[in-house]
């Protein structure tokens, strides 16, 4: 009976040093997942703020500073591919801040992915600016998923100081979008881009979703943004900040 006793005792104390160490294995794991998202994070707004930076630098063929004051958001989505033969289709990935009193939010994560069926074959690299106007533009992008040229009105976005005084015709436009692929920057028209939020990375990095980060009442201070992801809205605010 005691020998029984001092099995079963045991037992027990291995079962309970396994289950800590998977435990504390699981933990670790975790841990390291939610610092390589983070990475991920700070290397993909470095990404977008490289490419803003750059476009905006180009004096002569940027985006309007006026333009620029209208917008509620802003996307950036660096180096999208665009690859096929017959049947083609593009894909990227990207970050969107929404302004905020002094500036702009923390940056969200979101997917882009477009097909096109035609003659065609290469690949080619490009990247994307997106400007949406107004609040409904915001609130449509934050749906499980949002067809550019469906639901929301798109318009090529004008480049360069003069292109102001054209912008009249365009006003009525939610969203303008401009391209950049071999150094040459241009408004282009967009049609059949989905554009939806990567949820897995904004929940890993801020603990919310797309949503609750652009528009939740409860904004992430830049205090409290992840060090590395906030160079995009920092950048954002060098060309534009209200009042």
């Amino acid at each position: 009976m005691k020998t029984l006793l001092k099995r079963t005792c045991l037992f027990s104390v291995v079962c309970f040093l396994s289950l800590g160490f998977v435990t504390g294995a699981s933990a670790q794991q975790e841990r390291d997942r939610n610092t390589k998202k983070v990475r991920d994070a700070a290397a993909q707004s470095g990404k977008a703020a490289r490419v803003f930076d750059q476009i905006m630098g180009t004096r002569e063929k940027s985006i309007p500073r006026d333009l620029l004051d209208r917008a509620e958001a802003v996307a950036v989505f660096p180096s999208v591919i665009k690859a096929g033969f017959i049947v083609g289709g593009r894909g990227g990935r990207g970050v969107i801040s929404r302004r905020v009193a002094g500036g702009w939010s923390a940056p969200a994560f979101f997917d882009l992915a477009g097909g096109s069926i035609g003659l065609q074959i290469g690949a080619s690299s490009t990247d994307f600016v997106l400007l949406f106007m107004n609040e409904n533009a915001v609130e449509s992008l934050l749906g499980d998923k949002f067809e550019i040229g469906g639901e929301g009105s798109a318009a090529a976005g004008p480049v360069g100081r003069s292109a102001s005084a054209s912008t009249d015709m365009r006003l009525n436009a939610q969203i303008l979008s401009y391209s950049r692929s071999r150094g040459a920057f241009a408004g282009l028209e967009l049609k059949g881009v989905v554009i939806k939020p990567d949820n897995e990375d904004n929940h890993q990095v801020y603990g919310m979703s797309a949503r609750d980060i652009l528009t939740g009442s409860d904004k992430i201070s830049m205090e409290r943004m992840p060090e590395g992801v906030r160079i995009f809205p920092l950048t954002l605010r060098r060309y534009s900040r209200r009042r």
